[in-house]
């Protein structure tokens, strides 16, 4: 089953379109849950960075960690745009479980 994008919120969408271009411009092949984290942590008006805080996490640290996974994923020159890889693919369709299981209504 293809995973519905239509059915995110419009700052969810932002997100996964952020993930693609830092995986593209990294000639990364695929979109990874690193790729989301990583967009997530840079938004400005996002809501994760005040949870984060809120939660005690240390935002520039956690930053420094992600990027430097990020440095380790396989990257190639040329090619397609980065399609959404299987463990994003996972990551959204739970979140997506995990709304419907709380009745929680998103466009």
């Amino acid at each position: 089953m293809t995973f519905r994008f239509d059915k995110l919120t419009t700052k969810a969408q932002e997100a996964v379109a952020a993930s693609q271009s830092m995986a593209s411009s990294a000639g990364n092949p695929e979109i990874s849950p690193l790729h989301l984290l990583a967009a997530l942590i840079q938004e400005e008006e996002g809501i994760v960075k005040p949870l984060l805080d809120k939660m005690g996490c240390p935002v520039a640290q956690l930053t420094q960690m992600v990027q430097s996974e990020l440095g380790r994923l396989p990257s190639a020159a040329g090619g397609s745009q980065p399609g959404i890889g299987i463990d994003l693919k996972k990551v959204l369709d739970r979140a997506t479980e995990m709304a419907g299981e709380m009745k929680d209504e998103f466009v």
